[in-house]
């Protein structure tokens, strides 16, 4: 198995490091970067010689598609943005693609592609990082074990293992990211039809084994994807909610609600600036990062499970920076499962071709044992 890694950053190398060390029957691994330092800087750091180094600009569309060709399958760790046209480049170098996902609207346009994949015969997986992308897996996998299912609910967020005020956040992933997430409407399912909530509210308390303890979690959006659509007709209650220390959510809100998150320009002294522009310059200069962090990952079912009855299925993962890596748990969340499914692609594990999500075409069962054999493991309970 041959697998292209597009773009040497943080998540570049965790999914190149997952292939090298992880995983098995593959022969060959490119990391591609426009900054051709960068790439060999991610094949050194892994240290297997099946990890390779390789120069391309992602705009190059010739070039892309012929780097494509040498490979199995292609993972896009580059900003969502690029994702649709190397999509469209992987249909015509007849090699499965995935990426990180991130906007809906990329996402959507890259499933309109469902006829062309099927008809190259690859796969176009889109949003395949932790959430959206992981946790669509695991919904469909816990939800397979009802007889009826009627809620979803998933809460998930990465955050450092030791806060500082103010924010008790680090940056873990785009500034640009993080604030669309705050600012976009939330897509749910409520009552059994589809709609959409506004982001920063309804904040709940949320409690963790110690030393961890309570936690708040509250509406953001993107992390559903297309589990509103995969579940409509099947819930009545679907939603996703970022989990963060307390007090989070009133603080960031008071940014938004000054107007910082706001791309319209404003004069002040003479000069013109986007308040956003420079709320992303202040917290990448005050936010730390690459500090020792976690993810808490929680899904929780209701519905008549079978041989139980009446019942509220929960699944929790926490994961921690490994100091024998030097990955952090949102490379391990993000990556790692990424990896996952570059691979079921390039075995032929999906259940048909195309454009689809993950969670209508992964076979979720073996998607959840490849996590637990990379240490991301599932803790079951039931509660009232």
């Amino acid at each position: 198995m041959k697998v292209l890694v597009l773009g040497a950053g943080r998540m570049g190398l965790g999914a190149a490091y997952d292939l090298a060390h992880n995983s098995e029957g593959v022969e060959l691994v490119t990391v591609a970067d426009v900054d051709a330092g960068r790439a060999r800087a991610v094949a050194e750091t892994v240290g297997d010689a099946r990890v390779r180094p390789a120069q391309v600009d992602v705009e190059d569309r010739a070039r892309v598609v012929d780097l494509m060709r040498g490979h199995d399958s292609a993972l896009s760790c580059v900003t969502y943005f690029h994702n649709l046209e190397l999509a469209r480049a992987a249909l015509q170098a007849g090699t499965h693609f995935c990426d990180l996902g991130g906007n809906n609207t990329v996402v959507d346009a890259e499933l309109a592609l469902d006829e062309e994949a099927r008809a190259a015969g690859v796969n176009v997986i889109p949003d395949c990082g932790l959430a959206p992308g992981m946790v669509s897996v695991l919904a469909a996998h816990g939800a397979a074990r009802f007889e009826e299912l009627d809620e979803i609910h998933i809460r998930v967020g990465g955050l450092p293992q030791n806060p500082r005020p103010p924010l008790d956040y680090q940056i873990v992933f785009s500034v640009e990211g993080l604030i669309n997430e705050y600012v976009e409407r939330a897509r749910v399912i409520r009552g059994g039809e589809l709609t959409e909530v506004e982001s920063l509210t309804e904040v709940e308390s949320l409690d963790f084994p110690e030393p961890f303890g309570r936690m708040e979690a509250f509406q953001t959006s993107g992390g559903t994807s297309t589990l509103p659509e995969t579940f409509l007709g099947k819930v009545r209650e679907l939603d996703y909610k970022t989990i963060r220390y307390p007090g989070h959510c009133e603080r960031f809100k008071l940014l938004v609600s000054l107007g910082l998150a706001s791309s319209e320009a404003v004069e002040a002294g003479g000069v013109s600036v986007a308040p956003r522009r420079l709320l992303c310059e202040l917290l990448n200069r005050h936010l730390p990062s690459d500090e020792p962090d976690l993810v808490f990952i929680r899904l929780e079912f209701a519905g008549r499970l079978k041989g139980r009855g009446e019942t509220r299925l929960r699944y929790d993962i926490i994961d921690r920076f490994d100091p024998d890596t030097g990955l952090s748990a949102m490379q391990r969340t993000t990556a790692f499962p990424a990896s996952v499914v570059a691979q079921m692609m390039a075995r032929g594990l999906t259940s048909r071709r195309g454009a689809v999500p993950q969670e209508r075409c992964l076979p979720a069962g073996a998607f959840v044992a490849e996590l637990a054999r990379r240490r991301i493991r599932i803790e079951e309970s039931f509660v009232a």
